[in-house]
């Protein structure tokens, strides 16, 4: 770090002494004979060596040998700026600040794209502009967890190296030769006169060789051994277990939104529910702000149904498609002109999880409570 080698140039651009003590003989009584430190400095023109001794009992201040005779007390402790690792003095790589990304690339382990597209209308939410495929179709992300994810990127702590020379051996030693994953990140940055210039930014992941043959344990970070290396870099670098586990969080069902229907509630129209092969209908009037649910002529205080239509999670995803009875199924109509509406579907499964459609495709196991809250709180409505 050129910054730093400038800082530790300077205690001797101007270095000065209290007190000198000529035609020492005995260096050993300033501790000098087997100095604290040794620090040698060369110019164009002349060679430097400076030894670090004791310090003084009187004032504590460090004796200092330059090789001439004498021994000087300096006015400032050079070891103040010199007791310093390798470790404080390299120039390590940085994660940028990312402002607009275009598109996240994942390859190892993991291997898909994501692209930025704003106003895209491929989302009843407008704030999703994240996107990928699965299954040949368009899959909208949570922004929030993509966004969270980069922060991950952004806020990585790159100061524990393991070496600063990294050549094939090393890569092959710190399993850098073949990462569990490469994060590519596209981005746009725009100076301070407005000027925008693409750029991309590559981090490798992965972990200690002795470790790759069996699955991280995530109820014990501090049991994983693992390293990064930016782009190309010389330099390799230790991560804690905690950072390569939020690293690796980066599946398309890592970054998917969880809740089953993801929209607005204030953007629902209309709920068609079946129940017990009955049918009810819930509609919404909108005025302004304001917006009053009827179960036909009557009005609705839905708090409890918005609770649990938006408390439907996913458990863990699923393309298993569902063969138990059917518990329930709801088409909540929205104001969107491309997603006019969404159809859920719950089956039964087992005794803690149903089995989740969207729109007819197989989608999530949801916890069994969970879809019991919605019947629940659908009775409520139509029973009262």
């Amino acid at each position: 770090d050129q910054s730093v080698i400038a800082s530790l140039l300077a205690v001797f651009s101007d270095f000065r002494t209290d007190f000198t003590i000529d035609d020492v003989t005995d260096l050993s009584q300033y501790g000098l004979d087997d100095p604290t430190a040794a620090i040698h400095l060369e110019t164009a023109d002349s060679t430097y060596d400076v030894l670090v001794g004791d310090e003084s009992q009187m004032d504590s201040q460090r004796y200092i040998s330059l090789g001439d005779g004498s021994v000087y007390l300096a006015a400032a402790d050079p070891l103040d700026s010199y007791n310093v690792l390798l470790a404080g003095l390299i120039q390590n790589d940085e994660v940028p600040y990312f402002g607009d990304v275009t598109s996240l690339n994942f390859s190892g382990d993991v291997s898909y794209a994501v692209t930025y597209e704003a106003d895209s209308g491929k989302s009843y939410d407008a704030d999703d502009v994240y996107f990928t495929t699965l299954n040949g179709s368009t899959l909208a992300l949570d922004t929030s967890r993509v966004s969270s994810y980069l922060n991950t990127l952004e806020y990585l702590s790159l100061t524990d190296f393991v070496t600063y020379a990294a050549d094939d051996d090393h890569l092959d030693a710190y399993g850098l030769d073949d990462p569990e994953l490469t994060v590519t990140v596209n981005y746009t940055d725009t100076d301070s006169e407005g000027t925008e210039t693409a750029k991309t930014f590559t981090l490798s992941v992965s972990r200690d060789p002795s470790q790759k043959d069996s699955e991280p344990d995530e109820d014990d970070p501090d049991s994983i051994t693992a390293y990064v290396r930016v782009e190309d870099s010389a330099i390799v670098y230790q991560i804690t277990g905690s950072e390569y586990l939020e690293l690796l969080a980066c599946a398309k069902n890592d970054l998917r939104h969880q809740a089953l229907l993801w929209a607005a509630f204030t953007d629902i129209t209309q709920v068609d529910v079946t129940l017990d092969g009955e049918s009810y209908t819930f509609t919404v009037q909108t005025e302004g702000d304001e917006h009053t649910w009827y179960y036909g002529e009557e009005k609705l205080s839905v708090e409890d149904f918005q609770s649990a239509l938006t408390g439907l999670t996913a458990d863990t995803f699923t393309t298993t498609q569902p063969d138990g009875k059917e518990e329930l199924r709801l088409t909540v109509h929205l104001d969107n002109e491309s997603f006019p509406s969404v159809e859920l579907v719950l089956y039964r499964y087992d005794g803690r999880y149903c089995l989740a459609t969207v729109d007819g495709t197989p989608t999530a196991y949801v916890l069994r409570s969970s879809v019991m809250k919605l019947v629940e709180a659908v009775n409520a409505i139509v029973l009262q």
